[in-house]
């Protein structure tokens, strides 16, 4: 059946985070945008990234040195090109956001025209994070998002999920196969919406969410990358799932991040005897990047066979952790924690998805009129291992150059009249929720046993054979059954646990994020892992 959208735009941008509320604020003055939300605007990723936003703004650092500092984490595996883009492009970018209202740290916080306070974190040689406390993400987050509720061209949806991309061929249209919108499960009215537009962006965060223990909020559980999929566009590196060093370990607060700016200030880790250990694995210790820092901490664990271990800052003055770290410490008061007398108890945690779709320097994908930018797509900038702070840069780097290919092109695209209807005429309310949420749990742990930071090829051969059984019974289970959140959820998560196994078993090598007790060298030529479908 074919019949008339709910929603009608120029640009459909599916997800609110920095790299999404960027790009819609640049479009806005010729387009109109719609921003569809998976939950309340702000939440995702980008609010809850503490570290900063890597740039050089100091005269003593350089766009070179900032390269050379990514292509080392990258672990060979980065594209000199993309990186080199990426890093020209950081400051002009980093000084749009500020001149939107973005306020970052100053050295001298009562001198407004100061210098920035920039902060070191682990595999940078200098000092070029620009931070705003230890809440960067947050700051970031609602300056975008004051800025695009004042835009009469940007329409915000909230609490929606983006259920599949429409493709024009997969309905007939002649021509060349562009996306011409998405369905939409509108989670108030508990119903499939379509929306038409000239161009959609995948803007929708990475898929931590597939492992048991992440440092993500709920939403990141892969949405863009298993639709991108779907759609037709290939995928790169989804093997590399950086695992943060430094997750809280404690019951009340599983997913809280003990930023890397902690590490770069002099924090230093210790076995439960008190004892440093980092030194011993790497002469970068805990400044070392992230992959060393994880397998570090969770050789110890599994050594000692300890449920941590400890972060201490607690040699620097109490005032100065105030200061730096305000957000952290009083969110461990609440816990019980002091940061400034005591070793704070880590765990490793999924913390960011190197890989994704596969994009061009607009941030363009197979599919016309699709584009992805983000954690969401494979630039070529993170290689096998993310360099910290590049995560917030590359969004707005891609928000900038994936705007200016669309208002240049925009225009020539021809609108399509209809869309076909979401058809869910043959499927029941299911009174079986207890099916969803157990295929999620032992998807989730059995990615963690298998697919974690230490890898068997025994093991990945296990968890494909896990996520096809979990694969049949989802499908029947959609095909059979009205939509949920949970369902949409679990289904995108399966599909990419497909594709993070898939791309693991193909690398016969050991590098950055991949570490597989069968091939512990790295190989002398490696290539980026390209799946297509």
């Amino acid at each position: 059946m074919i019949s008339s959208p709910h929603y009608n735009c120029d640009v459909l941008i599916i997800g609110s985070g920095a790299a999404g509320l960027t790009l819609a604020l640049r479009l806005a003055g010729k387009h109109q945008v719609t921003v569809l939300s998976k939950g309340p605007i702000s939440e995702g990723s980008t609010f809850y990234a503490q570290g900063g936003i890597a740039a050089v703004f100091d005269e003593d650092d350089s766009i070179e040195s900032h390269v050379e500092d990514t292509l080392v984490a990258g672990g060979g595996l980065c594209e000199r090109e993309a990186v080199s883009f990426i890093a020209s492009n950081a400051r002009h970018c980093v000084q749009w956001l500020i001149d939107n209202g973005m306020l970052f740290d100053k050295e001298s916080p009562e001198n407004g025209d100061g210098p920035y306070h920039l902060t070191r974190e682990g595999g940078h040689s200098h000092r070029r994070i620009l931070h705003s406390a230890d809440a960067t993400g947050r700051a970031v987050e609602n300056t975008l998002v004051s800025q695009a509720l004042s835009l009469p061209n940007i329409r915000i949806i909230e609490r929606s999920n983006a259920v599949d991309l429409i493709v024009s061929d997969k309905i007939g249209l002649p021509g060349e196969r562009r996306v011409i919108g998405a369905y939409i499960w509108n989670r108030k009215r508990e119903k499939v919406e379509t929306c038409r537009a000239r161009s959609v962006v995948l803007a929708t965060g990475g898929a931590a969410k597939v492992y048991q223990y992440t440092t993500n909020p709920d939403v990141a559980s892969g949405d863009g990358i298993a639709m991108a999929w779907r759609a037709g566009c290939r995928v790169a590196n989804l093997e590399f799932n950086q695992f943060h060093p430094t997750c809280l370990f404690h019951p009340e607060a599983r997913n809280f991040l003990l930023t890397e700016a902690l590490r770069g200030e002099g924090a230093v880790l210790k076995r439960p005897d008190g004892t440093r250990f980092m030194p011993d694995f790497d002469q970068r210790a805990e400044l070392a990047p992230r992959d060393i820092v994880a397998r570090a901490i969770d050789h110890e664990m599994k050594r000692l066979g300890a449920d941590c271990m400890y972060l201490d800052i607690s040699h620097k003055p109490a005032d100065f952790i105030q200061a730096h770290f305000p957000t952290i410490n009083e969110k461990l008061k609440t816990l019980g924690f002091d940061l400034t007398k005591e070793p704070i108890p880590v765990v490793p945690a999924a913390h960011y998805t190197c890989g994704g779709v596969v994009v061009d320097q607009q941030g363009r994908t197979d599919v016309s009129g699709l584009y992805a930018i983000g954690e969401v797509s494979y630039t070529g900038l993170h290689g096998a291992n993310r360099l910290a702070s590049n995560s917030l840069l590359e969004c707005l780097v891609y928000g900038w150059s994936a705007a200016e290919h669309i208002n240049e092109h925009l225009q020539a695209v021809p609108p399509v009249e209809d869309l076909p209807a979401w058809d869910e005429s043959r499927v029941d309310d299911s009174d079986e929720q207890v099916v969803i949420q157990h295929n999620w749990h032992e998807l989730r742990l059995f990615m963690w046993d298998y697919v974690g930071i230490v890898r068997t090829t025994k093991r990945l051969e296990r968890a494909l054979r896990r996520i096809t059984m979990l694969q049949q019974e989802i499908d029947e289970y959609y095909a059979n059954f009205r939509i949920s959140n949970n369902l949409l959820e679990l289904r995108n998560l399966v599909q990419v646990a497909e594709l993070i196994v898939r791309c693991a078993m193909e690398r016969k090598e050991s590098r950055g994020l991949h570490y597989t007790l069968d091939y512990p060298n790295q190989l002398d030529d490696p290539k980026p892992t390209v799946l297509t479908p």
